[in-house]
């Protein structure tokens, strides 16, 4: 297993960015290499820095006030009074935690929400707030979120292979039937 991949096990898998990175394995890749500082994940909080601090050898430094605090965020919860269905939440949730269609009401699947926020900036009629989880309600681990990512990415990829398709052959008619 290679230093990035050790240190990408032992972050919390939320790819919220608030690190300053496009997500959890952008982050780990800096890390190995020496080029970001270790207390810059504010979902891992205090005990992954030390973890990370352990793993590097490095300092064990203060979470980065820049980058947020370690206070579970809590679940995302979409006001159906407000939610016009735009759907553009929908490609924003690592997790695919918000359910929902165009022009439709969609909904957050809290226990799979990680907290990330992403969902809140992608919303043009701030229907979405954070809110806190209910006592019974724990935020899904690492594992669990880096499942619910791998698989996101999985669809996402799958979606644009079939749209590269359908266009190529759309463009292979179009130019079948202009040459007729």
């Amino acid at each position: 297993m290679t230093l990035t991949e050790r240190i990408d096990r032992l972050l919390p898998q939320t790819q919220c960015g608030r690190c300053g990175y496009a997500g959890c394995r952008p982050y780990a890749e800096a890390l190995a290499q020496g080029e970001a500082d270790l207390n810059r994940c504010p979902p891992g909080g205090e005990a992954g820095i030390a973890a990370l601090s352990q793993l590097l050898g490095r300092t064990r430094l203060p979470l980065d006030p820049q980058c947020g605090s370690q206070a579970d965020p809590g679940v995302a919860l979409i006001d159906p009074e407000r939610c016009v269905g735009c759907a553009r939440c929908l490609p924003a949730c690592p997790v695919d935690a918000i359910l929902g269609a165009q022009r439709q009401l969609h909904t957050v699947i809290e226990h799979d929400c990680n907290g990330c926020e992403l969902c809140l900036a992608a919303c043009p009629v701030d229907c979405i707030d954070m809110v806190p989880r209910t006592a019974d309600e724990h935020a899904p681990s690492s594992a669990e979120n880096r499942l619910r990512y791998q698989r996101h990415r999985a669809r996402v990829a799958t979606r644009a292979q079939e749209r590269a398709q359908l266009l190529e052959a759309r463009q292979q008619a179009a130019l079948a039937s202009a040459s007729q």
